[in-house]
């Protein structure tokens, strides 16, 4: 909304000083144009902006200028900027959000604890891309629309209508009553109900999504914490195959596209990742490990080790003889 605009491009001059209208473009994420029109809608409010020509010139506020916002104690703001570094924004569609919100959240501030705040929040890290040992999380991509569509039936309480490609499956059209999202390690999930019955979805295979007009069929009170520990706790409990592979670091996360859970993970000696994972049977584990080739090896169970030996051997041996 243009509201919401104005205001981040007030506290962006007000915290970063004088900024050139395509920066304020990039931060804003619109054009240079609809910035010099904000300016201009700015100026006729009565907004204290104005320009400065020049090589290294700009827009800027006369000082002392300061917006009217609710203020926020040192800690309580530390609090919520140490919490905006996570990535968990960027799974659920809200990292512009997040950013306009810290801006306003600096600038409740006194002026006398802002620089403290903002530099304490770069003292703490939420939830790296990598750990210790160099394995990098990837977190999953939703298309800004899908997203959109999701997080509103979830907070409206309406019926949504998703396009979904689950694992092995063509995508199929699925009518569902929304209950909340969840991130955890950079993956984003929609915990509904279809039909009465539990269902969790992977966002990053939710195609397209359309939030209908029908109420949903759910609890007006959750507690999606409790709701996430039982249904990790069924899913774990399912008759999946469980499988110990080794597989090469560079295509890791092409394994783990394709696997239901990852239990545990510990390098190799050889510096290789070790993983335990399930998959949903040994069909689907011998598909999603032929296609990375000699980057990864099973190593348990043995039915799986001789499934592949027994399907290498059967390639081998119709290509083998060269006449």
């Amino acid at each position: 909304m243009r509201a919401d605009r104005l205001v981040s491009l007030v506290l962006l001059l007000r915290q970063r000083g004088r900024l050139s209208a395509a920066t304020l473009a990039r931060e804003l994420e619109v054009s240079t144009r609809t910035v010099l029109r904000d300016i201009e809608a700015l100026s006729a409010a009565g907004v204290p902006v104005y320009a400065e020509r020049g090589r290294h010139g700009g827009f800027a506020l006369l000082p002392g200028f300061r917006t009217e916002l609710t203020g926020l104690n040192h800690d309580e703001a530390l609090a919520l900027l140490a919490a905006g570094s996570g990535r968990g924004e960027q799974v659920l569609g809200l990292g512009s959000a997040l950013a306009s919100a810290m801006r306003k959240v600096v600038d409740a501030l006194p002026e006398s604890h802002q620089a403290t705040a903002s530099d304490g929040a770069q003292r703490f890290l939420v939830d790296p891309e990598t750990d210790l040992l160099s394995r990098r999380a990837v977190a999953d991509e939703v298309p800004g629309a899908t997203m959109v569509e999701v997080r509103r039936a979830v907070l409206a309480g309406h019926k949504l209508r998703i396009h979904y490609a689950a694992t092995g499956q063509a995508p199929q059209w699925r009518t569902v009553d929304p209950i909340g999202l969840v991130t955890v390690r950079g993956r984003g999930y929609l915990l509904a109900t279809r039909a009465g019955a539990d269902r969790t979805y992977r966002l990053s295979r939710v195609l397209a999504a359309e939030e209908l007009p029908e109420t949903a069929q759910r609890p007006d009170r959750v507690d999606l914490d409790r709701i996430w520990r039982e249904r990790s706790a069924r899913f774990l409990s399912d008759d999946h195959l469980t499988v110990l592979v080794r597989v090469n670091p560079a295509r890791r996360e092409e394994l783990l596209d394709t696997v239901l859970t990852v239990r545990a993970e510990d390098p190799d000696a050889d510096g290789r990742p070790r993983l335990e994972v399930t998959f949903q049977d040994s069909r689907h584990a011998e598909w999603a490990l032929w296609q990375l080739g000699t980057d990864a090896e099973a190593l348990a169970p043995q039915s799986l080790r001789s499934a592949l030996r027994d399907r290498a051997a059967t390639v081998a041996a119709r290509y083998g003889d060269a006449s």
